[in-house]
């Protein structure tokens, strides 16, 4: 990174250590980091120890202005999420490249708009409606079970985490006795700094993260072979028989990315709608007057979701790599820098958002970048949405009251974060 040589935008220690302590995401502390960045050095650079340098971009219109360049900012020519120094050089010597799974997220043209293309229609609202009937009877059994749990329970455990799940495995075609172990599997691949999910518990050396993570994968990877197997012989109107049967120019794809293609499809569609659905009951039960608001005004429940997503930011940064010598808010930035996306930064910039750190149902316009920006924009946003909206709206006419029933306890990540313990108590109508 030539432009980090500088020394001229540095941010100050501390903050760039609070960037990539997992702990501080489990708190306020990183958006009193963010608060003070957004205020004081917005695009800046930080020297933690054990990482590269790297660009913290922490407003909303940098966000956006880097997502609009695809050419100019890469997504696979680094790590695509924070990584150290050396897990990168562990992985690079695993499999050659920065990233240990190659799916959407890490790819650049030409190959992600064609793997994009595979799978695009199926996540676009005209064909999820056909879905609709059936997520509602999973929301209603879902809501029936937490009503049956006597006005108390771990609306995590025992709501926010089955119920997304259970909705993305039946879309791509997992067996619903194979969801335990999606779940297993997508926690360990997104919370590994996290102590309840990591499969070593200690302080974790390079050598160990990754062996962890190609368990992890190797796992993903077993399992999804017979899948694809299984939807090549006997195809379905699943998600599954797409992926299994999707050809890259006259090919079907390469092992490794298909696994990957399952893997960003089976933990990215339920871990971070779980982390958004529990933020909207968590906002909910410590404010009685938006509970009140939403459940008088069943219409203000999408906007409810809306800012719950942007509330949460569940998936708190992706990595950029400049491509080229460029220019962003007057700063020069080299070939090769490292840049990271603040999402979690951005949906609370107070250029664009009043009030940012207040939860509003009704806030209008929502422009947040909870599901990022550009081409590589959520695929599947729509499905989380339409999940959101119809759990809400079979749960909250069955509510009286809704209010917190002990600590709320986040996850320990820098990357997907969200609500671990929601303990809640509840009165039914």
């Amino acid at each position: 990174m030539d432009t980090a040589t500088t020394g001229d935008f540095d941010i100050p220690a501390n903050i760039a250590e609070t960037l990539v302590d997992p702990v501080a995401y489990a708190d306020d502390r990183i958006h009193d980091s963010y608060r003070w960045l957004r205020a004081n050095n917005p695009l800046g650079i930080a020297r933690p120890d054990r990482f590269d340098p790297f660009w913290v971009v922490t407003k909303h219109a940098h966000i956006q202005a880097i997502s609009r360049q695809n050419d100019l900012f890469h997504n696979a020519d680094r790590p695509t999420t924070l990584t150290t120094q050396a897990l990168e050089e562990r992985v690079r010597k695993i499999t050659g490249g920065p990233n240990l799974v190659r799916s959407l997220v890490q790819m650049d043209a030409p190959d992600h708009p064609k793997y994009r293309a595979l799978t695009q229609g199926w996540f676009m609202p005209a064909n999820l409606g056909k879905f609709e009937g059936r997520v509602r009877e999973i929301a209603r059994a879902t809501v029936q079970r937490m009503l049956e749990r006597g006005g108390a329970c771990d609306f995590v455990e025992d709501v926010a985490l089955g119920y997304p799940l259970h909705v993305i495995m039946e879309i791509l075609g997992v067996p619903e006795a194979d969801e335990p172990r999606m779940l297993k599997l997508t926690q360990e691949l997104f919370g590994p700094q996290d102590p309840d999910t990591a499969r070593v518990r200690d302080a974790l050396s390079a050598e160990q993260v990754s062996a962890m993570l190609q368990a992890i994968i190797a796992d993903f990877s077993a399992y999804f072979r017979k899948i694809t197997e299984e939807r090549r012989q006997n195809p379905r109107d699943d998600l599954a028989t797409v992926i299994a049967n999707a050809k890259i120019g006259g090919d079907y794809m390469p092992e490794h990315d298909q696994t990957s293609y399952y893997m960003i499809v089976a933990t990215a569609g339920h871990d971070t709608t779980s982390s958004s659905t529990a933020g909207a009951i968590w906002a909910l039960a410590r404010d009685p007057a938006e509970f009140a608001k939403v459940k008088a005004n069943p219409e203000l429940i999408p906007g409810l979701v809306d800012e719950a997503i942007r509330w949460m930011t569940p998936v708190k940064h992706f990595m950029r790599s400049a491509t080229a010598d460029t220019e962003l808010g007057g700063r020069k930035i080299a070939k090769g820098d490292w840049l990271m996306l603040c999402y979690a930064s951005g949906n609370r910039d107070e250029d664009v958002f009043e009030d940012p750190d207040r939860f509003r149902s009704d806030r209008k316009p929502n422009r947040h970048v909870a599901f990022g920006y550009g081409a590589h924009l959520c695929l599947g946003q729509y499905l989380a949405k339409l999940e959101m909206r119809i759990l809400f709206e079979e749960l909250l006419p069955h509510l009286k009251s809704l209010s917190l029933d002990g600590e709320v306890k986040m996850t320990q990540a820098y990357f997907v974060s969200g609500p671990k313990k929601l303990p809640i108590r509840f009165e039914v109508n």
